[in-house]
């Protein structure tokens, strides 16, 4: 358009409220990654075990099925049942971030589309929170809000005596699953900001859980030392789920609770140095 016709006009329209607008990147994002039919049902195979779990549940309190049964219940509803349901979920969880979170990032870098971002009034923060919260929304589903239902469902059928003698079994599930949605998004965005093919970007981030295990269990057997614990992520986030909720982890892990959840945070903390540093208007590249 000419600019000497003076028919261009300034938009005038409703502006987006500053404190949501990183929901516009998580919104195109949400259309990306649910347009695979092959996320879309391996995300609803992540509720069957939630939803057996519920069954169960009903099943352990019907009093005409325990009769004729001559029981009085099935199995215990303790911290060991919720204890497994987070184990189950988190490894789902896992599978899940490696399908949705290789291709948040790695796509705009490719095709150089953060300055497209940055050049409107849209922050860094905001461009990450964004991103973040698509895995947020999805891995929560499937962990802490299903395993918070089945408290909820275990509490209806138990009575509220049960419900308040047990209140920290829903604090566990919660601080349980925030980690591993924490610890698994920041290192899949991570990932994904710094290998910029999604494909690759995802054996990488099986390669950190799967290899590093690995590593770290020759590092203790070699060493006799349980510090090789520390890149073993799947460890650390046993250990600490353990603590959470009084149980014993199938694998031995001689590492302290304490220097676990240090060790997550350290790995969380670099994963956000490292967004800092790639997640840029621009990209200063040496020949």
């Amino acid at each position: 358009m000419a600019v000497h016709k003076r028919s261009y006009h300034s938009y005038a329209g409703e502006l987006t409220p500053p404190w949501s607008r990183f929901l516009i990147v998580s919104r195109y994002a949400f259309q990306n990654a649910l347009s695979s039919k092959f996320l879309i049902t391996y995300f609803a195979i992540c509720f069957f075990y939630p939803l057996g779990c519920a069954i169960s549940l009903y099943m352990n309190h019907n009093q005409r099925l325990l009769e004729m049964f001559h029981a009085s219940s099935f199995f215990a509803v303790d911290a060991r049942f919720f204890f497994h349901f987070l184990n189950v979920q988190g490894t789902l969880a896992f599978i899940l971030t490696a399908l949705v979170g290789p291709g948040l990032v790695s796509p705009d870098l490719a095709n150089h589309a953060l300055p497209l971002y940055f050049c409107r009034p849209f922050s860094r923060a905001e461009y990450v929170l964004g991103k973040v919260f698509v895995l947020v929304s999805l891995l929560s589903l499937i962990t802490w809000i299903s395993g918070e239902l089945l408290y909820l469902i275990q509490s209806t059928l138990a009575g509220a005596s049960w419900m308040w003698t047990n209140l920290w079994m829903a604090r566990s599930i919660f601080v349980g699953s925030a980690i591993e949605i924490l610890v698994f998004s920041l290192l899949a965005l991570a990932l994904s900001a710094w290998i910029k093919r999604k494909p690759a970007a995802g054996a990488a981030l099986l390669g950190v859980f799967f290899f590093g295990a690995g590593f770290g269990q020759a590092i203790n057997k070699v060493l006799q030392t349980s510090n090789g614990t520390l890149i073993d992520l799947a460890s650390l986030i046993a250990r600490v789920e353990s603590q959470l909720f009084g149980q014993t982890s199938r694998r031995p892990i001689g590492l302290p609770a304490d220097r676990a959840w240090l060790a997550l945070l350290a790995i969380s903390a670099f994963c956000l140095f490292l967004l800092e540093r790639k997640v840029k208007a621009y990209e200063v590249v040496r020949g």
